[in-house]
């Protein structure tokens, strides 16, 4: 990377020819504007959100929605809102509810709103697969502090590490380059282009088209989610219908014209570059069309005696694992009953998808280590060293720092809690105090070396497989204490690096840094509330809800996340780690994944020195390919195929050959795309959902391959599917 060596800049060059380093302290940061806009915009990304999270095809609408939809919302209170101050009757106390125009740094505050409704909370998926799976007990009140405190633990410790990686200019956290671009785009004078449109009438027209489009997949004609010509052609071969599906097989020839079938999963291909775009599809090709059909059709695990695809458990007769058979009157795990049961088995693409996940956490460390390693060393040491400050950190002096005991008081708080939730109700939780202390020593210890890889590279490597299985190790056959532990482990280290993150975004933008955490814990606060009461609400209100052996064919209520998140808590919780993947296990073999991840990245890394010119071999990244397909399921089949073809056309061909437009509307038409959907997603529920009113023709089968879930073994007995002999 080359770095420049002027006064006032950055010396990261890509800082240097983004970030503006200029500021005007006097702009005003807490006004009436940002905190409507910024509240009611986490409200409502919180509520979506989570409304879709339980769907077929979930949606998560990013905060760029409203980043671009409170320009014009912001401006607009600008010039109806009156300048006259308001001061408070025996006090010198004044304010305006109009101080000025709508400002950048306004704006900043209020994507930092939309930022914590958009991320969701994971602890929602304990209270999913309590109420809704295993019909279990777990009160609104514990349920709200296990979400609140998994949120905002890690808050705590980002504080003790901003020093390390927020402040050093080396620490440049490139993802957050896109936002200033972006916000330094909105702001500047927009013009009509020749011809054309601006990007605000841009978005209002595509908005429109993308909310009455979504009534078609939506509701009219779900089969748009998934076209499979396979299974038409052929509407009585098991073989065919596996081949076909794009839902339950490997999905060749199968399109997808809904954009929640397209950003599902995996998010928009508008926001991802052409080289990940194409790492993810070389990676999900090779796993879906090389690696699957050779262990189904060869018979690896069983396989035909199980669907192709899927992420239900099964008994060794191919029937669905009946848990409640190995599970006692306390949660826990009946050893007798197990043995006398079943093994826990799987489809082998569901097992198989484990190996990858193992796979790709060690080729993260190893492709870090190779490509970066060295980099990473040098700035770690030079932020230890408290090295010179670049122009962003001496221009943020001048505002006052967060004091270490807010930091310190959030911790202490949030600890003290999670431990007397654990301890007074022990019964719905299962974790002990010792757990709570265990996954956050985890999570300290991690934040910092993780922090460091984002901050420079990019990459995030997760905490949820290594949790699960250590606490599946030392305290087996608790499914909601494994879950527990992974969501206190795992989802604190991912909030501190997301919260300094955010905090680099505020640090390149000038906002004064008590601002931005009053913010981030503020909107972290509302999101969760309304994450949980969102969840709580259709929990309660949707008959069935996430059971897809009782609800109608066409339903969208399956909550395919979370019926993998069970799924973790049965295979790591109730059986636990050492009867599925150790001694004890049948898929013990599937560990030498973690040796194959690790070594991946060598030989690309040794091409790369031997070959140094040859820029494109740099761009294969063995974590992306390797771990393309570690979200299948829920992500099936047709989400690749339409995203990669979505992706191709405008960040490959559109981005080669019309630049110009891809800069000036290409996220407007993502961003657009997304909250079209949204709202027609929630006003079909609003005037549809809540009063079952349904319509069923043969274009409201959302795939049309009923028997690409069966199996092929002879003899094996399944409900809807012909015997095989």
């Amino acid at each position: 990377m080359q770095e420049i060596v002027e006064e006032d800049q950055s010396p990261i060059e890509q800082v240097a020819l983004t970030v503006s380093t200029t500021d005007d302290p006097s702009m005003p940061v807490y006004t009436f504007r940002m905190w409507t806009i910024g509240i009611v915009s986490c409200i409502l990304l919180a509520f979506v959100n989570q409304f879709f999270a339980y769907r077929t095809e979930p949606l998560t609408v990013s905060a760029i929605s409203v980043q671009i939809a409170s320009m014009p919302l912001g401006h607009f209170m600008a010039n109806i809102l009156p300048k006259k101050r308001i001061k408070f009757p025996g006090t010198n106390w004044h304010f305006s509810l109009n101080p000025g125009p709508f400002n950048m740094k306004e704006h900043v505050l209020i994507t930092i709103f939309a930022n914590a409704g958009a991320g969701g909370a994971y602890a929602i998926s304990i209270v999913n697969i309590v109420k809704a799976f295993y019909k279990h007990k777990i009160s609104f009140y514990v349920a709200l502090v296990i979400t609140v405190t998994t949120q905002s633990l890690g808050y705590g410790w980002a504080g003790i590490f901003r020093k390390y990686l927020v402040d050093p200019a080396h620490m440049w956290w490139p993802s957050n380059l896109v936002q200033v671009s972006l916000f330094r785009v909105l702001h500047e004078k927009d013009s009509r282009s020749k011809g054309g449109l601006t990007r605000m009438q841009f978005f209002l027209m595509i908005i429109t088209i993308s909310f009455c489009y979504y009534s078609l997949p939506g509701y009219l004609f779900p089969m748009l989610t998934s076209l499979s010509w396979v299974c038409w052609a052929w509407p009585n071969s098991i073989t065919a219908h596996q081949i076909g599906s794009g839902l339950h097989g490997l999905g060749v020839g199968a399109v997808g014209l809904d954009w929640a079938t397209i950003s599902s999963f995996i998010g928009s291909p508008l926001a991802t570059p052409w080289f990940a775009i194409a790492n993810v599809m070389v990676g999900f090709l090779f796993v879906m069309y090389v690696i699957t059909p050779a262990v189904y059709w060869g018979n690896v695990y069983d396989a035909k005696t199980f669907p192709i695809f899927s992420s239900a458990l099964f008994s060794d007769d191919g029937q669905r694992y009946n848990f409640t058979r190995v599970i006692d009157h306390n949660f826990r795990l009946d050893i007798d009953a197990y043995n006398n049961y079943s093994r826990l088995r799987g489809s082998a693409f569901f097992m198989f998808s484990y190996g990858v996940g193992f796979a790709a956490l060690t080729a993260t460390v190893s492709h870090v280590m190779l490509f970066h390693g060295r980099d990473i060393w040098q700035r770690y040491k030079a932020a230890l060293k408290n090295d010179k400050p670049d122009i962003h950190t001496r221009l943020m002096k001048q505002y006052k720092a967060v004091p270490e005991s807010w930091f310190l008081g959030l911790l202490v708080a949030t600890v003290v809690v999670s431990i007397l939730v654990c301890e007074l109700v022990n019964d719905q939780v299962q974790l002990r105090w010792w757990g709570v202390l265990l996954a956050c020593g985890i999570a300290l210890s991690f934040t910092l070396p993780i922090g460091v890889i984002a901050a420079t590279t990019n990459q995030v490597p997760g905490l949820n497989l290594i949790t699960e299985m250590i606490i599946g190790y030392l305290y087996p056959g608790r499914p909601v204490a494994n879950v527990s532990f992974k969501t206190y482990g795992y989802i604190s280290m991912t909030q501190a690096v997301s919260f300094l993150s955010d905090f680099k975004l505020g640090h390149y933008m000038k906002i004064p840094p008590r601002s931005m955490f009053i913010v981030q814990v503020l909107g972290t606060l509302i999101a969760a509330v309304v994450n949980l009461s969102t969840a709580w609400w259709l929990l309660t209100s949707i008959h069935d809800i996430c059971n897809t052996e009782l609800l109608p064919s066409n339903s969208p209520w399956t909550c395919p996340g979370d019926a993998v998140f069970f799924d973790a808590s049965i295979i790591w919780g109730l059986i636990g780690p050492k009867r599925v993947f150790g001694s004890l296990g049948m898929y013990n073999k599937l560990n030498w994944f973690f040796l194959f991840g690790a070594l991946a990245p060598v030989p690309v890394w040794l091409l790369s020195k031997a070959f140094p010119h040859k820029t494109w071999i740099r761009s294969i990244n063995m974590p992306v390919l390797i771990g393309a397909s570690g979200i299948m399921p829920p992500a099936s089949s047709v989400n690749f195929t339409a995203w990669f073809v979505v992706g191709f056309i405008f960040n490959y061909i559109i981005f080669k050959y019309r630049k110009g437009w891809w800069q000036r509307h290409n996220y407007v038409l993502s961003a657009a795309l997304d909250a079209g959907l949204a709202f027609m997603g929630v006003v079909l529920y609003a005037t549809t959902g809540l009063e079952n009113k349904s319509i069923t023709w043969w274009g409201t089968n959302l795939d049309n391959c009923p028997l690409a879930s069966c199996p092929t073994a002879p003899g094996i007995v399944r409900d809807g599917c012909p015997l095989v002999s």
